[in-house]
């Protein structure tokens, strides 16, 4: 009643709820980018699970209120105007959250073109997210979803558990967020909407992870790079890297190696995995020929043991390299792309007038 003597109060709360997409886009991405950190943590995994348990549960008593109002039950009123539109709000806070933290992981992960489309694909679906609020009445939608960022995040939680990013995994975990969906939906009242979208999503998923599509999450790339000799001290890597000309100021390291005979060419990943994984990683030495594509001239592994913040460094080496592009490629055991980077051997070779820098891995 107090309310009834502010007439422009509808207004105000009106103007307010057009504002709300742009500031929750934007606060909740620079949020999410600040506190999330360089890696995927367990306290941001247990975070994000307490996100969709909440959102899991908002759900099922939109769908109990949904039985009731269709039941015509009399002792439950529904809410009209803002108050009505609260539970919608409330879901469409913990759906962006849980996008734009995905977004950033996947982001992360993604070093190779179809990886970084797809986390893309993830950052647009993050924006979509901040208007779709009178959407999500649309149970169907709201399913699909929930259905979405169960099988997301399951898809870093479940291999950060068990400690393995075996591909057996990533089918395990992504069939587990859509069976998560389905049961909540069987367990919800009158079984409001449709789940068949949840399904096919996961069908993608596992199609796009076996055409390596998409990146072998929770591994993270910290960096990756090509350059002439390799150095231990006091526990840090140096790698000596070719600067570029000083006309050259939007990039401090030369694309191009130029090598004396016979010299050894090494490449030095970094990769973050969480603590209590380990795997083996490899790498990949390709040379892309002019009729034949990108052929490869070694393919040497390494063990990784995760735990360290910087990421795990493995290194490879290789010489005599024919002029032309090159790329290494770092992969899992069973193919998966976590990193790659091209370089250029140059024709003519190494002298004493070449400026040098020394990165720090």
């Amino acid at each position: 009643m107090i309310l009834g003597f502010y007439p422009d109060f509808d207004l105000n709360v009106r103007r307010l709820r057009q504002t709300l997409p742009a500031i929750a886009f934007f606060g909740g991405f620079l949020w999410d980018a600040l506190t999330i950190g360089r890696s995927v943590g367990a306290l941001d995994l247990w975070l994000l699970t307490g996100y969709l348990a909440v959102a899991a549960a908002l759900i099922r008593w939109l769908g109990w209120r949904e039985a009731l109002t269709q039941a015509d039950v009399t002792p439950v009123a529904v809410a009209h105007g803002w108050r009505d539109s609260a539970p919608y709000l409330l879901l469409q806070f913990f759906f962006g959250g849980l996008f734009s933290a995905l977004f950033i992981f996947y982001f992360k992960s993604s070093s190779h073109l179809p990886a970084t489309l797809w986390a893309l694909s993830l950052g647009a679906l993050l924006v979509a997210n901040e208007f779709l609020e009178e959407h999500y009445r649309r149970f169907t939608l709201t399913w699909a979803l929930f259905g979405l960022c169960a099988i997301l995040l399951l898809n870093f939680v479940i291999p950060h558990l068990v400690g393995s990013v075996a591909g057996f995994w990533f089918f395990a975990s992504t069939l587990a967020g859509a069976a998560l969906t389905q049961w909540l939906h069987l367990k919800t009242p009158r079984r409001p909407g449709r789940t068949e979208p949840v399904w096919a999503m996961a069908v993608a998923l596992l199609l796009a992870y076996t055409f390596d599509l998409i990146p072998p999450v929770p591994l993270v790339k910290r960096d990756i790079a090509v350059g002439h000799g390799l150095t231990k001290v006091d526990g840090h890597y140096l790698l000596r890297l070719e600067k570029t000309p000083w006309w050259i100021i939007w990039r401090r390291v030369s694309s191009e190696l130029h090598l004396a005979p016979g010299e050894r060419i090494y490449c030095v990943s970094a990769i973050f995995a969480p603590s209590g994984l380990s795997t083996r990683l490899y790498h990949r030495w390709q040379h892309n020929e002019e009729k034949l594509g990108w052929q490869t001239y070694s393919h040497i592994g390494f063990n990784l043991v995760g735990g360290r913040e910087a990421g795990y460094r493995g290194y490879t080496y290789k010489q005599n390299l024919a002029p032309g592009t090159w790329r290494v490629r770092v992969e899992t055991e069973n193919g998966r792309t976590v990193a790659m980077h091209d370089f250029e051997v140059a024709a003519t070779p190494l002298t004493a007038a070449t400026a040098m820098l020394d990165k720090t891995l």
